[in-house]
């Protein structure tokens, strides 16, 4: 169905709270490594430019940015390149910031003052790609010192790894009560099907729509936001892996009401941001 003919047009304004950008020198390997990992063809080209256009086409209001740190020594440079992209398209564009494990305590200290100073709204961690599980005693510091300040959106699932699965992160959120998470992918990429048990009626826990519903029946999705609730429940596009307007048609399918569908869209990822 074609986005114009569906039933998000016109309806609510929109929020994308999930999208990878790359510096354009590192942009092709980037993109081809997330390729890898995932063995899954990539719709989208990482690039920042091709992001803003495919946004204002579908009258996005928002899309949350970020990269994510797989060394140390990317952090700050990771957060320039994310402040200076968010700095030329301010009214589209909202950044997170990124640590990294093995980051001291007063490493980490300093660069949430930077993300802080430098107008970045969140954290996003990736515990695959970072090799850390989520409920590490690390993480645990992290989320200590970012509850009350900040919120995480945190890569959830794999069932290939035992870094994030949902049980892991609903350990985060019970420990850190005041620290709101975002869990990618419905709480459990590949996992969804006990996502639930573990994040759903979690006060601080949101899950996003990202490179679910692509993999999900029409019928599981919904059974997804039903148990969650549509108040804790974010759209995303994990940009460069899906397009916006497969992401938009995808969710547009699911028949939900108006309502749902404008806390989906938008206005639960307002309470995380604003």
């Amino acid at each position: 169905m074609p986005l114009s003919d569906n039933h998000l047009a016109g309806l609510s304004p929109i929020i994308n709270i999930h999208a990878h950008i790359f510096p354009d020198k590192i942009q092709t390997r980037a993109v081809e490594s997330i390729r890898t990992f995932y063995d899954l063809p990539m719709s989208k080209s990482g690039q920042t430019k091709e992001l803003l256009s495919e946004a204002a086409q579908f009258s996005v209001e928002k899309t949350v940015v970020f990269s994510t740190a797989t060394a140390r020594s990317q952090v700050r440079s990771i957060h320039a390149f994310i402040r200076d992209t968010v700095s030329m398209a301010p009214d589209a564009l909202i950044g997170f910031g990124t640590l990294h494990p093995e980051m001291t305590p007063a490493e980490i200290e300093e660069e949430i003052t930077v993300i802080t100073e430098w107008g970045l709204k969140g954290v996003k961690l990736h515990p695959d790609f970072q090799k850390i599980a989520a409920d590490d005693p690390v993480v645990h510091s992290i989320a200590s010192k970012l509850q009350g300040k900040l919120p995480i959106l945190i890569h959830a699932g794999d069932y290939r790894f035992s870094y994030s699965h949902p049980e892991q992160i609903a350990r985060l959120a019970k420990d850190h009560p005041n620290l709101t998470i975002v869990a990618a992918h419905f709480g459990g990429w590949s996992e969804w099907y006990k996502a639930p048990e573990h994040l759903a009626g979690l006060s601080n826990v949101y899950v996003d729509t990202s490179s679910s519903l692509a993999f999900l029946s029409k019928e599981k999705a919904r059974e997804l936001i039903t148990v969650f609730g549509a108040d804790h429940v974010v759209f995303g596009t994990d940009y460069p892996m899906w397009s916006l307007e497969k992401e938009l048609n995808l969710i547009s399918e699911l028949g939900l009401s108006d309502s749902e569908l404008h806390k989906i869209l938008f206005e639960n990822a307002t309470k995380i941001l604003y």
